[in-house]
């Protein structure tokens, strides 16, 4: 039932979503069991680093991807830790209490923009890849920060919006695409030189994580050199990104798959941002633009239909679209829903999902 209130409406999705996969996977199985079936890919690493930190646990060969994630998840993982026993079901409640700010925040920036807040939050959560949300990744927390970031610059709330970036920068290197943004979008705005200071703060993340990372190992960029030994993600031209990402998916091996999903995202993200410059939203573009660019230049394509997640300009136009046409919101939901059904089987089934 959808109520007068945007954060009501967005935390009773939220929260009902989770409800239904709990119950969807919990059915057979002890909770224990249910909480190890989200112990899969990234959550081990986010893992690893909060128990260990970046050298790894000592009793397995070092993994030289570590740094590639940044603190801000599993700092948070020790600190909750303190009172939740088992770690993976610390990323999870992170994951529940982030997705929920985020959620609300989102509401709110669609209502902002005279859209059905409700629908911004179901077009997201009806995305394929949304199960990441739940699980212990870094996703939700990242929008826990930014949406509430994007939510206060369109009101003008220079210092607020530079903080809450700085917290999303600590979370995922999507910050400096975030920062970015919004320095674009004071710009579009004319506002005063003197708060122009403040949005250098977003920036300060990185340059911490990469000092920490240089006393550790000589490495300025650490978290980048981290992309390529631990996946082979060095640069590559766009064409050539995707004619091996097109090789692989096209042919026999066990991930063509998944190289068919990444085939998709690169091109619903060259769509989004089109979509985006025709309608001139420049700050969003950057935003988006930014992830598209690091993304479409890897040496093939990897994780692109997960970091769709982060795009929340595109759910708050899929609202503006649905608001007044039901049938669109029907239509999205028919389509996308049953995708988003898959990839959560093939996610806790521990394959690979995006």
């Amino acid at each position: 039932m959808i109520t007068r209130s945007a954060r009501r409406d967005a935390l009773l999705l939220w929260l009902g979503s989770r409800v239904g996969i709990l119950v969807s996977t919990l059915l057979g199985v002890t909770l224990g069991e249910y909480v190890n079936k989200w112990q899969k890919w990234d959550v081990v690493l986010f893992t690893t680093i909060a128990q260990y930190g970046y050298d790894g646990d000592p009793a397995k060969p070092h993994d030289p991807g570590l740094p590639a994630f940044f603190p801000g998840l599993p700092l948070l993982m020790r600190m909750v830790h303190l009172v939740v026993p088992d770690w993976t079901a610390t990323g999870m409640l992170i994951s529940l209490a982030a997705g929920a700010v985020a959620m609300m925040a989102l509401a709110r920036l669609a209502e902002a923009e005279g859209a059905h807040g409700w629908m911004a939050v179901l077009a997201l959560l009806l995305f394929p890849t949304a199960v990441f949300l739940a699980a212990g990744y870094s996703e939700s927390l990242f929008l826990a920060f930014a949406i509430p970031a994007w939510l206060a610059a369109k009101r003008a709330r220079w210092p607020q919006a530079a903080m809450l970036a700085a917290g999303a920068s600590c979370v995922r290197v999507t910050g400096l695409f975030l920062a970015l943004a919004l320095m674009v979008e004071f710009c579009t705005r004319r506002k005063s030189p003197r708060r122009a200071g403040w949005l250098v703060l977003p920036l300060a993340p990185l340059v911490a994580y990469s000092a920490y990372q240089y006393g550790r190992s000589g490495d300025w960029l650490a978290w980048k050199h981290a992309q390529e030994a631990g996946w082979g993600r060095d640069f590559a031209w766009p064409w050539e990104a995707w004619r091996i990402s097109w090789r692989e998916a096209t042919g026999s091996g066990d991930f063509a798959a998944s190289f068919k999903m990444e085939i998709a995202g690169a091109v619903v993200t060259v769509c989004v941002l089109v979509w985006l410059l025709v309608l001139r939203r420049w700050s969003e573009a950057v935003y988006t633009g930014g992830q598209a660019v690091a993304l479409l230049t890897s040496a093939y394509y990897l994780s692109i239909p997960r970091s769709l997640l982060l795009y929340f300009p595109v759910w708050v136009l899929v609202a503006k679209i649905a608001t007044g046409r039901a049938w669109v919101m029907t239509l999205y939901a028919l389509i996308l829903g049953p995708l988003m059904l898959l990839h959560s089987a093939l996610f806790l089934s521990g394959a690979w999902a995006g």
